[in-house]
């Protein structure tokens, strides 16, 4: 297993309150501070807008709408409005912190279960489960290769884990006192982490060196 300390490219803060998901549109940093949902220019760090929508935990984008946990459920968001169009439970309790869009499926972390749920975005049903042996917060995509983030002990880590066994096959170290609450990769070399109470979201470089399962 490859194992190396995260290198942070960019900080974007102090923000508006503590972050919770992180998602990523192509364009906006969207993050979850609880009773809003905002969109950040990843260039200027900016916030563009804000959506007036409970978000206490984990976001993603499929690509047209975000879906935020809250409360026990997953909602459907237009982002353009900040409706809500449609909401399913979240799965086992309300336990869940981090949020992917993949696959047509949305995963589901289970934070102090250690687990990661992959969901029917339609029925809320569970598909198949992942377990780990952290903590789990944020959860990301990015080239087939499934990465969660952790939190605990006052130590964060990001993994790149085996999605049919939970193997972890790579990790990155948070520096001592940054740790992650949502993340989210921009599609390329870099994830985008949720820095919980210290009200900032950090760029990390995904390491170049790719390991084999």
């Amino acid at each position: 297993m490859n194992t190396v300390i995260a290198s942070i490219v960019r900080e974007y803060g102090p923000l508006s309150d503590s972050v919770h998901g992180v998602t990523y549109d192509g364009q906006s940093i969207w993050f979850a501070t609880g009773k809003q949902l905002h969109a950040l220019d990843p260039a200027s760090g900016k916030t563009l807008r804000s959506l007036d929508v409970s978000a206490n935990a984990g976001t993603a984008f499929d690509g047209t709408h975000i879906f935020q946990i809250a409360d026990g459920r997953i909602q459907k968001i237009n982002p353009q409005t900040g409706e809500v169009l449609s909401t399913i439970p979240t799965p086992r309790g309300d336990d869940s912190s981090g949020l992917a869009w993949a696959e047509g499926t949305l995963w589901v972390g289970r934070h102090k279960d250690r687990c990661i749920d992959q969901v029917d975005p339609e029925t809320g049903a569970v598909l198949r489960s992942i377990e780990s042996n952290r903590y789990v917060t944020g959860v990301t995509w990015v080239d087939g290769e499934l990465w969660h983030g952790t939190w605990e002990h006052d130590v964060s880590e990001l993994r790149r884990i085996d999605p049919s066994t939970g193997k972890v096959l790579e990790t990155l170290n948070m520096p001592s006192g940054v740790h992650v609450s949502g993340l989210e990769s921009d599609g390329g070399d870099q994830f985008f982490c949720g820095g919980g109470n210290s009200k900032t979201i950090r760029t990390i470089s995904r390491s170049k060196q790719r390991p084999a399962p």
